[in-house]
């Protein structure tokens, strides 16, 4: 693949560094009462373009196929918003008695509490030739129920910046999150011809939006001088992730490939993939709203930047490793003689 194939495919993770490396040259220009007015240019227009994007792109009249695989979107569902929450709390309990950031740990814990991402994990189920439907159905469900549950685990393990009160906090949720993604799904009903169509870059757009954000953050940290990056706690937490994404990936596909489970091969692999991705897309934005005015956020969103292309990365690497053993599973099954009657 040549330099420039490469960095068109990669323009995203690029663009994370660029817009880094600007926000710590010239951090005057992002933070908060500069000439770009992120406390209203990114808090209520970008976060809100990003979900009215979300919910046009969102391909909710195709679900009702897999709207009857109820186990297998319980599993996801719980897996992903109940017990990888817990399980990082516990873990972060060991971790806290470490010289690692604190600010990075919390950062972990709020990777936790995210939804499932609205396109990586259907781009992988889909390489492999796992259940794609069922990953579509959980990618979308799981961003609506996000809208709800993650702000509340948010604030259940986090808590919330003392100058901003909950009923405040929800009610900008509900202003830039909840009623752009409903606005989206009702002119998606009118255009959806057109949007099939011309099929507009629906990722494009929330990922260069999702750059300002990212961008207006890191001003508000290199324009304050008290807050430092610990090196040595930076690699122990990509060491972490990468740990955790491995530990969860075998986690589900011990469970949902066990003799009984129920699932399917292909099942399994849209549950690999749904249950241990986390939403970049959505997480941000979220994090901008619940943590407005925390001196620190730009250090508690480091770990989901850090997430974001290890999930992909790592999920990636195994696809030919998770392919062929599905296949090799769907060729026992189907070698297996059928039941004969009493």
């Amino acid at each position: 693949m040549g330099l420039l194939a490469r960095v068109r495919k990669e323009w995203f993770i690029i663009g994370i560094v660029v817009v880094i490396l600007s926000a710590k040259l010239q951090p005057s220009f992002g933070v908060r009462g500069g000439p770009l007015k992120p406390e209203v240019t990114i808090a209520y227009v970008a976060v809100s373009l990003i979900f009215f994007n979300s919910g046009l792109s969102l391909k909710t009249e195709e679900l009702t196929s897999a709207l009857l695989h109820v186990r297998l979107h319980l599993f996801v569902q719980s897996f992903t918003l109940v017990f990888f929450p817990l399980a990082m709390w516990l873990l972060l309990q060991v971790l806290g008695l470490t010289s690692i950031d604190q600010w990075l740990l919390r950062g972990l814990q709020t990777v936790s509490c995210m939804p499932p991402p609205v396109s990586s994990a259907v781009i992988l189920t889909k390489a492999v030739g796992g259940n794609e439907a069922a990953a579509i159905f959980n990618s979308a469900f799981g961003s609506f129920l996000g809208i709800v549950v993650t702000p509340v685990l948010l604030l259940l393990f986090l808590g919330s910046s003392s100058s901003v009160p909950f009923s405040s906090i929800f009610s900008q949720l509900f202003m830039t999150v909840v009623v752009p993604l409903v606005l989206g799904q009702v002119c998606r009903r009118f255009l959806r011809e057109f949007l099939e169509r011309k099929k507009p870059p629906f990722g494009v757009v929330s990922s260069a939006v999702l750059l300002m954000i990212i961008y207006t953050t890191f001003c508000d940290t290199f324009s304050n001088p008290n807050i430092e990056l610990d090196p040595t706690s930076l690699l122990l937490v990509v060491l972490i992730i990468f740990s955790i994404q491995l530990s969860f990936m075998l986690l589900t596909f011990t469970f949902s490939s066990r003799a009984g489970s129920g699932f399917s091969p292909a099942d399994t692999v849209a549950i690999i993939f749904c249950s241990t991705h986390k939403s970049l897309t959505l997480g941000i934005p979220m994090l901008k709203i619940v943590f407005e005015g925390y001196e620190h956020l730009s250090l508690i969103s480091v770990p989901l930047l850090i997430y974001h292309p290890a999930q992909i990365l790592l999920g990636s690497v195994l696809v030919p490793t998770i392919r062929s053993w599905m296949t090799t599973q769907q060729k026992v099954v189907k070698q297996q003689p059928p039941l004969q009657p009493i």
